[in-house]
């Protein structure tokens, strides 16, 4: 029997779209319908943080307990108007061309796909040698959860204070936390951010070997936040803010304010969002995270 398909129309691109009442998260009763309708609702703040960022695609066509695979190549069976962007692989000695969401159709088509999780690397296309940001992804090993990640964001924070740099915290949506520092300047390399990264992350672990790890040997990381400074990388991808996860409800990558961070830390209760959460977080309090695309600030040499 064919699946059900609905043809829509956005900003004059049809689209047909199939099988909305498949449940992609089974144990939340959260449908393909509810994901492409949680990306149409999200994607006034979401598209500018996209924008220009070649997509790595992360697919679970049969739901996040069915399996899942990465799509760097943007695929063939592309409408047209999907635009692309080649980045040069030296693996593959040649350009890949990816995909790059830049409007709701896009969105739209790529939610379709069940591509759930919207994963882009530091740069911008075409100049993908120049990061925007600087990316430290504080992943818990277990027994640590966010709440010993909140702690060491903090540290973070306060190295960043007494260096004049502005940070913003997110959740990953999964275990852990991320804390992004936007530079937005030009001549800035991958060496800059990866060697300020390692060092800040090389200091925390000095002061609080009890909690920090900077190595990434997973034999070490019991207990303790692993600082990962080595996301700073032409060739590695992080999730985008406000992206879904493949989690078993649909929780998303979400920005934090520091007072979130610091009750976190303090009370030991973790915090998580979930799509509907998040839209209704982001009618109230906006973009907290719309500075990480602006604000210009110099790496420190």
């Amino acid at each position: 029997m064919p699946s059900k398909r609905l043809e829509v129309a956005i900003d004059e691109r049809r689209l047909s779209l199939s099988n909305l009442d498949k449940l992609l998260y089974p144990g939340a009763g959260f449908t393909k319908g509810h994901v492409i309708d949680y990306y149409t609702r999200i994607a006034p703040v979401l598209l500018p943080h996209l924008r220009d960022r070649p997509l790595t695609l992360k697919r679970y066509p049969n739901g996040v307990e069915g399996g899942h695979f990465y799509e760097k190549r943007c695929p063939s069976h592309r409408p047209d108007w999907v635009r692309i962007a080649p980045v040069w692989s030296g693996r593959n000695d040649g350009n890949i061309d990816y995909c790059v969401a830049d409007d709701l159709a896009t969105l739209v088509w790529l939610a379709n796909l069940a591509d759930l999780e919207m994963h882009t690397p530091l740069a911008r296309a075409p100049d993908i040698e120049t990061p925007t940001l600087i990316a430290f992804d504080l992943d818990p090993g277990p027994p640590a959860t966010i709440v010993e990640c909140s702690r060491v964001a903090l540290d973070l924070r306060e190295a960043f204070d007494h260096l004049g740099l502005q940070a913003f915290p997110k959740t990953s949506g999964s275990k852990g936390m991320q804390v992004y520092v936007p530079l937005n300047t030009p001549g800035v390399t991958w060496d800059d951010t990866k060697t300020f990264a390692l060092h800040l992350a090389q200091l925390l672990e000095r002061r609080a070997r009890d909690r920090v790890v900077s190595d990434m040997k997973k034999s070490l990381r019991g207990g303790k936040v692993l600082v990962d400074w080595s996301q700073n990388d032409r060739h590695k991808t992080t999730v985008n803010v406000y992206s879904l996860r493949a989690m078993d409800r649909p929780t998303v990558s979400t920005p934090l304010t520091w007072e979130e961070v610091d009750q976190i830390a303090s009370t030991g209760e973790p915090l998580s969002f979930t799509a509907p959460e998040v839209l209704e977080r982001v009618e109230r309090l906006g973009d907290l995270f719309a500075p990480v695309q602006t604000l210009k600030q110099q790496l420190p040499r």
